[in-house]
């Protein structure tokens, strides 16, 4: 069957295409194939040929006037799918995708009268040179063009969320018990400083490449310019042209430390949002939050009145596949035989299907924090069930008072207690020998209000 997203074997290519690629009014929608599918690796790959074309200009090697070096960036700038296309049609004949490239550069420099150029192109370099800097440059570009600002508006949200809800105590729960009461703000403010955290480190992480000849010496470049600063060259190249640092030290392909480093770190984040995700699901379950109800839309084939937090689910299931890939990639990619085997080139191909995957999660997660509604009264009759939890407050405040084991008079007043309410301390209180100020004190203590205290500055 032709190609088409119902025809599609992955779900990025068929069932998410549209969220993934087509724009949506209001909504910052990524189209990621700008970046990882085959036109887009053509693309920078004919981006790095340029721009080193035009650096060899710079340092004198090249005669290129100005017309002639704005019709070269042209080619990339305007790059289309029929420029693509016709990079393909001379790999069936070349067999080799960046030979390809260099051929259909040659046929516009031949258009334009540069025939005495044209061996410039691809000069000295092998293939690596273009792909470990067309990669690269590529990788950055989606994290900061299209995920970086993703993350950082679903951080915004749920800094909003956190802000508004910050004063609404609630019953935690340790090993799924009853716990010290915590404020729902707070828990959600958990996840925000772990992630901006995480997202501050991506952004702060090296997007490095590879330029240095066929076994990373500049060997084909010094034997014809010995007298050339070469690495100077490379180092300038990649820095000052594609916007990404140059390793000094190389075989013929990258040592993807960097690039598996920025992978760890999605991965943390894909981590941080599972966690998120599987607590949104459990309060959902527990009834703490509502969900809005879209006309038309169904929660199940067979039960009416189910309405799911499918949002959280995708999201937690995307998310999987995103870390399992990001694991394979980061341990895979940095190991190479000798000086260079191609399983790299195999596996680097499919950066973006786990970069996909965590797009649809970050968006997943929007959509169903827009959905959420909060039943506080819910919230408020889970305290109300669980005076219980202010046990831990009352014996520390016996402590400070150096009143003997307070710890044991709680655990046997409360531990497998499930009548346990506000008149059981009440009565408890009253019993003890100690002074009234301090009952007094003991008295004011509620599931409601025994909710600690929080740093005053929002993540």
């Amino acid at each position: 069957m032709h190609l088409e997203p119902l025809t599609a074997v992955s779900p990025i290519d068929g069932r998410y295409r549209a969220q993934l690629n087509a724009a949506v009014e209001g909504d910052n929608v990524p189209r990621l194939d700008e970046y990882f599918s085959e036109y887009a690796l053509i693309k920078y790959r004919v981006w790095v040929e340029i721009e080193y074309l035009l650096m060899l200009a710079d340092c004198g090697f090249v005669v290129l006037t100005d017309t002639h070096r704005d019709q070269l960036v042209t080619i990339y700038k305007s790059f289309t799918l029929d420029d693509a296309k016709a990079v393909k049609a001379h790999e069936k004949i070349t067999n080799h995708d960046v030979k390809a490239v260099e051929y259909f550069i040659k046929d516009r420099m031949d258009a334009w009268g540069l025939q005495e150029q044209r061996e410039w192109v691809h000069f000295g370099l092998t293939s690596q040179d273009v792909n470990n800097t067309a990669v690269p440059m590529s990788w950055m570009h989606a994290l900061n063009k299209e995920l970086i600002p993703q993350l950082t508006e679903l951080i915004q949200s749920l800094r909003e969320l956190g802000i508004a809800w910050l004063s609404v105590p609630m019953l935690a729960r340790t090993h799924g018990q009853p716990a010290s009461p915590t404020r729902l703000g707070k828990e959600i403010l958990v996840f925000v400083e772990r992630l901006a955290k995480q997202v501050s480190a991506l952004e702060l992480l090296p997007t490095s490449g590879k330029f240095g000849g066929a076994t990373g010496n500049f060997n084909a470049h010094h034997v014809a310019f010995p007298d050339f600063d070469w690495i100077d060259f490379g180092n300038r190249f990649l820095r000052d042209r594609l916007g990404i640092q140059r390793q000094q030290f190389t075989t013929q392909i990258e040592n993807y430390d960097d690039l598996a480093t920025q992978m760890d770190c999605l991965k943390r984040i894909g981590t941080i949002l599972i966690d998120f995700c599987r607590d949104v699901w459990t309060y959902v379950s527990m009834d703490y939050f509502k969900q809005k109800i879209k006309a038309g839309e169904v929660g199940s084939s067979a039960m009416p009145h189910k309405v799911n937090p499918i949002d959280f689910e995708n999201a937690e299931g995307n998310l999987g596949i995103a870390n399992a890939l990001w694991e394979h990639l980061a341990s895979k990619l940095p190991v190479s035989r000798l000086q260079r085997d191609l399983t790299d080139s195999t596996v680097l191909r499919n950066i973006g299907v786990p970069f996909s995957h965590l797009v649809l999660s970050v968006r997943s997660i929007k959509r169903g924090l827009g959905k959420l509604v909060l039943n506080e009264a819910l919230l408020e009759a889970d305290l109300q069930r669980n005076w219980i939890v202010i046990a831990e407050a009352i014996q520390t405040v016996l402590r400070r008072e150096k009143v003997p084991n307070p710890y044991e008079a709680l655990k046997e007043l409360t531990r497998g207690n499930h009548t346990v309410n506000q008149e059981t301390f009440d009565r408890f209180i009253h019993g003890l020998d100690v002074k009234e100020e301090i009952k007094s004190e003991l008295r004011t203590i509620s599931p409601y209000n025994y909710t600690g205290i929080s740093p005053k500055k929002i993540p």
